[in-house]
Parts: structure tokens; C-alpha cells; sequence
């Protein structure tokens, strides 16, 4: 049983002491999709401290304990457990953070033993991200995220759970217990959720139709958390968003148009940051924002290049892209890699992005805080932007509005005369674009 690494943080005092454990093993699953880029456990360390505090208990303990076993009782060994709670009794502590995906029974043990609340990574995600949703369907993807979650841990309530209610009828038997009741209600309550998230998606594909008859390109920021994305989208767009040095800092969509030097009108989309093992109720969850990145032209993908784990967190946000164009139902493009720029952030912090080197074409240096290489970013949009498109002059009778009403509706109308037999127009698209329109008009 190897010792732990301990490290006791002094902070103010709050409503709630906590501890964060992390217990820590050098598994396949600690290795992400990229070869080489191991998740070192002090940045796994950081970031669940950083994802405890932010939905505001007082850490008053942290621990890395080494994982050769995962015990199926307690995940951890009974002498770990005893030193946490040796810990957490001399620090005071009602609420202990393990960062790692626990079992029912794991849970209710370790509260057992450590006499205090205890939450795992994917409960501790759950609740910041029911603070931070602020739209509707954010509000509902997130109850519904929390209801899939707590159906399955039904089994650490109290006793009054196993009380039978009588059954109704002859063959009522012996009656339905109340952990029964409770998971019928909570699965009846996940189909009206469900329901609502559909209205709301409808909604939403509404509003994107709207967008697409104004055909301005979609850029989405995709990204780890607390890459800096939200600080980014304000100093593009000149927007507000709520941009804090936090994990989870914006969770909702939020889309704005701005003009690149070209002149071109496009609208950028900020959406919420990528994790190491989110919880798959909540992948599935915010399908609102996978689908703004299914549907954009270019995908800036945001990194912290000063980050310490930040090849780690590229494989694990390219894992993520992956998977969603995998299978028949894939919500990205098989080609999608093509579409993506990397975006080296936080440059100021490794000396500037004269230090930062991109190695192709696709990767550019900058630093949203200070400014840094942002309008070589934008000359990047312009011309990814330009990359595909062609111009081309059409002759239209002015009586095929049909025409005339799908060349504004997929291409960039640039110029239009018209005269009495014909409408003399000139327009910029896609090759697949201009394929299509001629093959069919």
C-alpha cells in the first residue's frame, strides 16, 4: 500500500469544509488517445480541487493515494481509507470529494467509514452544472442528467425506501415498496423532460433554418475547460459573456455575428468546455451544443497551451469529437478533422506567441487576455473561409424567383443587374453548391 501524498490547503472559512481524493492509478484509461500523453495525477489533482471549489465548499484537505486495486467495497484500501479518515476527522470535514466514478455501494461505504457526505466525479460535475445552466434547455438537460444519475442510487437512502405499500386488486401481492415508487416517479418524470427537450429542439431547428437563409458561415469554439474559450468569444465579438478563471465558468450556447477583414459577416458560437470523463448522462445530455458543432463551417478548437496537461486535454476533446462521427447516427461529418484550427491559447504565459511555434497551417498562437495574434486568427477565418468558395455569373429569367430565391438562400450575392429580359446575377459558393444549382436549374 503505498503512502499517500498529502498537501492540507489553508482557506477561509465557509459553510462547508471539504476534502478532494484522488485516487490515482496509471490505467489504460489514464492514457488518452493521443500515445504519450499521460494525465500527470498532480494536474488531475488541480483539477478536481478546481471543480470543488467552484461550487463553493472550503478545501481544507487534498490527497493522492495510489491505486494498484479497485476494491469493489471501497474502492481504495483499508488502510487509505483509515488515513482519510484520520484526515478528515482532525480537519473537521462534512464533505468528501473522491475524483473518480464510485459505485452505489463504494459510496455508502466510504460514508460509512469517513462519517461525512461523499460525492464522486461525475455527482460533483452534475452540480456545477446545475448552478451554471441558465437557458431552458440547459435548466432541463441538466434534471434530466441528475434524475438518470440518481435513479442509481436509490439503494443509499434511508430505511423508510424499503417500506411496502399495499398492492391494489386480487393479485396485489405483497405490495410495492417505496424505492420502487420512487424510481417509477423519477422515470416518469425523465419521459416529460424528454418531451419538453423536444418542443425546445424543434424550437431551436426553427431558429437555425432562420439563420440558414441568411447564409453566414458558423464558427464554433470548441475546447477543455477553462481554456479560455468564453474570454476569447468576448474580445472577437466585443460580447460579455461570463468569462471567469474557473472551470465551468459558461455552460449555455451563446452565438454572435461579427465581421471578419474582408468584410464577411460570420457568426461565432461558444459552447460549453470538454472533460476527462464526463459523465455520459451529461454527453448525451447537452446535445444542443454538439449539434452547433455538427453544424459549423470551421471548428476553432481552444487549447491552454501553458497547461501542464495540455496534449492530455487535446486527445481528450478530440476523443469526444470522435466519437460523436462514429456510427450510423454520428452528429459530425466523417471529414470533420478538415474543418478544425487550433487555437495555442494563453500564449502571454509561455513568453508570447513568437514562443509558441505553430507546425502547420492549422494551429495558430494567441492570447485572448492580452490581445495577442488575434487578427492573424481572423486573416486565418478569412481565408479558410475563402478557401472553398468559387464565383460565378448566372442569367435568370426574371420570372424563376425559384432560382433567384435558392442563390440568395445558399451562396453570397455580390452583385445583380436587372434588366428586362434577364437578372444578371454574381455569386459566391461552395463547389458543392454551385454543382448542385446547376444541375438542377
Amino acid at each position: 500500500m503505498g503512502e499517500a501524498r498529502v498537501a492540507t490547503i489553508a482557506t477561509s472559512a465557509g459553510p462547508t469544509r471539504a476534502a478532494v481524493i484522488l485516487p490515482y492509478e496509471k490505467h489504460p484509461r489514464e492514457v488518452s488517445r493521443e500515445a504519450g500523453s499521460v494525465r500527470l495525477a498532480d494536474a488531475r489533482l488541480a483539477e478536481a480541487v478546481g471543480l470543488a471549489a467552484s461550487i463553493g465548499v472550503a478545501i481544507v484537505h487534498t490527497a493522492i493515494y495510489p491505486l494498484r486495486l479497485r476494491r469493489p467495497s471501497t474502492l481504495m484500501g483499508e488502510g487509505q481509507v483509515e488515513m482519510v479518515r484520520k484526515a478528515i476527522e482532525a480537519q473537521g470535514v462534512t464533505i468528501a470529494v473522491v475524483d473518480a466514478a464510485l459505485s452505489p455501494v463504494q459510496q455508502r461505504n466510504l460514508e460509512k467509514a469517513w462519517g461525512c457526505k461523499v460525492i464522486d466525479r461525475t455527482g460533483l460535475i452534475l452540480e456545477i452544472f446545475g448552478e451554471r445552466a441558465r437557458t431552458r434547455e440547459g435548466a432541463l438537460q441538466v434534471e434530466l442528467a441528475h434524475l438518470d444519475y440518481q435513479r442509481t442510487r436509490l439503494v443509499r437512502s434511508w430505511t423508510h425506501l424499503e417500506r411496502q405499500r399495499g398492492g391494489f386488486g386480487f393479485l396485489g401481492g405483497p405490495g410495492e415498496s417505496q424505492i420502487e415508487i420512487d424510481r417509477r416517479l423519477i422515470a416518469d418524470r425523465m419521459v416529460r423532460i424528454k418531451k419538453e427537450l423536444e418542443q425546445v429542439r424543434r424550437t431551436r431547428g426553427l431558429h437555425r433554418r432562420k439563420r440558414e437563409k441568411v447564409p453566414h458561415p458558423v464558427v464554433a469554439l470548441v475546447g477543455y475547460t477553462n481554456a479560455g474559450k468564453s474570454t476569447l468569444f468576448n474580445a472577437l465579438t466585443g460580447a460579455d459573456v461570463f468569462a471567469e478563471d474557473q472551470l465551468f465558468a459558461t455552460l449555455d450556447p451563446t452565438m454572435r455575428a461579427i465581421r471578419l477583414p474582408s468584410g464577411k459577416t460570420i457568426i461565432l458560437s461558444d459552447t460549453v468546455g470538454f472533460i476527462s470523463e464526463l459523465p455520459t448522462q451529461l454527453v448525451e445530455a447537452f446535445r444542443a451544443t454538439l449539434e452547433e458543432v455538427a453544424a459549423a463551417d470551421v471548428i476553432l478548437h481552444v487549447r491552454d497551451i501553458a497547461h501542464p496537461d495540455s496534449a492530455a486535454q487535446r486527445a481528450d476533446v478530440i476523443g469526444v469529437l470522435t466519437d460523436m462521427s462514429e456510427g450510423p447516427d454520428g452528429a459530425l461529418d466523417a471529414d470533420w478533422q478538415g474543418r478544425v484550427i487550433e487555437v495555442l491559447n494563453k500564449a502571454d504565459l509561455v513568453g508570447g506567441t513568437d514562443e509558441v511555434v505553430p507546425r502547420d497551417a492549422d494551429a495558430i498562437a494567441v492570447s485572448a487576455l492580452t490581445g495577442e495574434g488575434l487578427d492573424r486568427l481572423r486573416e486565418l477565418l478569412d481565408a479558410r473561409l475563402a478557401a472553398g468558395v468559387e464565383t460565378a455569373t448566372y442569367k435568370l429569367a426574371p420570372a424563376d424567383g425559384a432560382s433567384l430565391a435558392w442563390l440568395y438562400q445558399n451562396g453570397d450575392v455580390i452583385g445583380r443587374e436587372d434588366g428586362e429580359q434577364t437578372i444578371d446575377i454574381t455569386v459566391r459558393l461552395s463547389a458543392a453548391d454551385r454543382a448542385r444549382f446547376e444541375s438542377t436549374h
